[in-house]
């Protein structure tokens, strides 16, 4: 089935539109008259940290201005104009492969899913027809391109967001068609801040954390795989920053992960003494070494998100306790077929190895939406967010499941450790039980994700089945709130600060502890060492982030009593917003 449709978009869910370089001195010297020095600008924060250095920007091909001018290429070379075509695709596709295979966790899918959708034959073929009608390759690839953004943009949502996934690899090809290079983040001669509109999938996978110091973007939300990536990198960030377009390329800059900020052209002193306080306050997070409990002795195991073995061998060298979320998409997403028993078992047995004797939190297959698989069949969906996901895809494949969980079994049995397993989008209750005695056949500890509002209304009769919860607070908020996470012109309601979306957190987990169940959270409200102090607060028994960020969060835990957590947890769900949520939590904590 088509790539291109409703159903079959092989991508996660990731903003990726570059923003056009304006690097002439006419072009900055016009934006530093239209933003003074000194001005903050304001966002949603999404990874904590302090960097103060010039701002660069991503650059990009252009999609030619004349291509109506081109003479059409005469109907004896068009073969030879669809192989020069078809070659690009492919050098451009196995570029991205060679990346996502050296690449680990998110990374590593974001790249991998690039690379398909460089070789999706909708969009090719609508490309080599355009040839075949006499077309020269670069005029070809644009209009293919443009062909799908205009279907895309009228659809709206979720799928609008492919449109910049889409623009990206169209510069991609007709870069490699004009012997260009790459469109793409520039290696700067100095430590930097990236400022863009938001970036592609490849670019933000592959930044150097040494020389890309923070990022800033106009778009963007704080669960975009921008965000996330730049959690798993470490790197100071701030998303759905408006006005951000007017800072000129080399202009000074401060970013405040913390806070959400952006100062252009601070005080040199006052910016050198911020980025200093926050080197200590990171050396003194380098000497936490767990495990993770309050001042006063309350524990609070703090875990790491992993996807892959890499990923959980390079989180062994942080304090985690454990894996609170292993990732399985990893292994199907790329693939025409369903694994096998034993490549899965081979998969799931590097991350049980990695921490044998510890904790380790296994989802199953978290596909359909925007992470399709060629091997189930998707049906057409008008709404494909609300459609067949998770585990609602075992409907129509109910092997799949089965198969998954023998796999699972079989790596338990090879490594002596016996994970826990959970399933993700369960939303009722009957789903709980089905679930829950699958994974008990096969001698396995069931729990599931609580992510669709109802499932949190009703976690008390869900545990009765399971023995565990793990809150996804990234859908969770999506769904809440009734915005795609994806969208920056909804960041603030994405937001998981929201006392909506931390109402139902509390919910599950009042639940959780009236049955003496536990019930952490999953998702990358984890990360924030301040929102994990609320959580806490909520009755939250364990915090599970992405590896960067356990330090951070075992720190800022060990600071707090637990009466201070709960004291911040109950201000919190007295306010009306995000932001008096922060506040609120700040007066209590700090």
């Amino acid at each position: 089935m088509c790539c291109f449709t409703p159903v079959c978009v092989d991508l996660s869910t990731i903003c990726c539109n570059l923003v056009h370089m304006t690097s002439s001195p006419a072009v900055q010297s016009l934006a530093a008259l239209s933003i003074g020095a000194g001005t903050v600008l304001s966002g949603v924060p999404v990874v904590a940290g302090v960097q103060y250095a010039p701002v660069i920007r991503p650059g990009r091909v252009p999609a030619p201005d004349e291509l109506s001018a081109e003479p059409d290429i005469a109907e004896a070379d068009r073969a030879a104009e669809a192989s020069r075509f078809t070659a690009a695709a492919a050098a451009v596709a196995q570029r991205l492969r060679d990346r996502a295979g050296h690449a680990t966790g998110v990374a590593s899918e974001v790249l991998a899913a690039t690379a398909m959708l460089a070789q999706d034959r909708a969009w090719l073929g609508a490309a080599e027809k355009g040839i075949a009608q006499g077309a020269p390759a670069v005029r070809a690839t644009t209009a293919a391109a443009a062909q799908f953004v205009d279907l895309f943009t009228q659809m709206g949502g979720l799928m609008a967001e492919r449109v910049t996934d889409l623009l990206d690899i169209r510069d991609r090809v007709v870069a490699e068609l004009n012997g260009l290079p790459e469109p793409g983040v520039p290696v700067p001669d100095v430590p930097s801040i990236l400022c863009a509109e938001d970036l592609a999938p490849a670019d933000t996978a592959g930044l150097d954390p040494t020389l890309i110091l923070g990022l800033a973007t106009t778009l963007g939300g704080p669960t975009s795989h921008t965000a996330i990536i730049a959690r798993q990198l470490g790197i100071p960030c701030v998303v759905a920053i408006a006005g951000l377009s007017e800072v000129p390329v080399g202009a000074m800059v401060l970013v405040d992960g913390t806070r959400g900020t952006v100062t252009v052209s601070p005080d040199p002193a006052e910016a050198t003494a911020a980025v200093e306080e926050a080197a200590r306050v990171t050396a003194a997070m380098a000497n936490w070494t767990g495990p993770g409990a309050t001042a006063d002795g309350h524990k609070v195991a703090i875990l790491a998100n992993v996807q892959d073995g890499a990923a959980a061998r390079a989180a062994t060298e942080t304090p985690a306790e454990g894996v609170g979320l292993f990732r399985t998409e990893l292994c199907f997403l790329s693939r025409d077929t369903e694994p096998s028993v034993d490549e899965q078992a081979d998969i799931y047995s590097e991350v049980l190895q990695a921490f044998s004797g510890r904790k380790v939190v296994i989802r199953t297959l978290d596909a359909g939406s925007d992470k399709p698989l060629k091997f189930v069949g998707h049906p057409d969906e008008a709404n494909p967010a609300l459609g067949v996901r998770g585990i609602r895809i075992t409907i129509g494949n109910p092997g799949l499941m089965e198969r998954q969980l023998a796999a699972i079994a079989k790596a338990a049995e090879r490594t002596g450790n016996s994970p826990w397993v959970m399933a993700p989008m369960v939303a009722t209750a009957e789903e709980a039980k089905i679930f829950a005695a699958q994974v008990r056949a096969h001698g396995l500890t069931p729990g599931v994700m609580i992510e669709v509002p109802a499932a949190a209304l009703l976690a008390d009769r869900i545990l009765e089945h399971v023995d565990f919860l793990s809150i996804g607070t990234n859908d969770l908020a999506q769904y809440t709130m009734a915005a795609d996470r994806m969208s920056a012109d909804l960041a603030a309601l994405t937001d998981p600060w929201q006392p909506g979306v931390l109402a139902l957190v509390a919910m599950a987990a009042r639940a959780g502890a009236a049955v003496g169940k536990p019930v952490g959270v999953c998702g990358e409200a984890a990360a924030d060492p301040l929102l994990a102090c609320v959580l806490t607060g909520l009755g939250v028994t364990s915090l599970s982030a992405a590896a960067a960020a356990v330090n951070a969060v075992g720190t800022k835990l060990a600071s707090v009593t637990l009466t201070q957590c709960r004291d911040a947890a109950d201000a919190v769900l007295a306010t009306a917003s995000a932001a008096e949520a922060r506040t609120a939590a700040l007066k209590a904590l700090e």
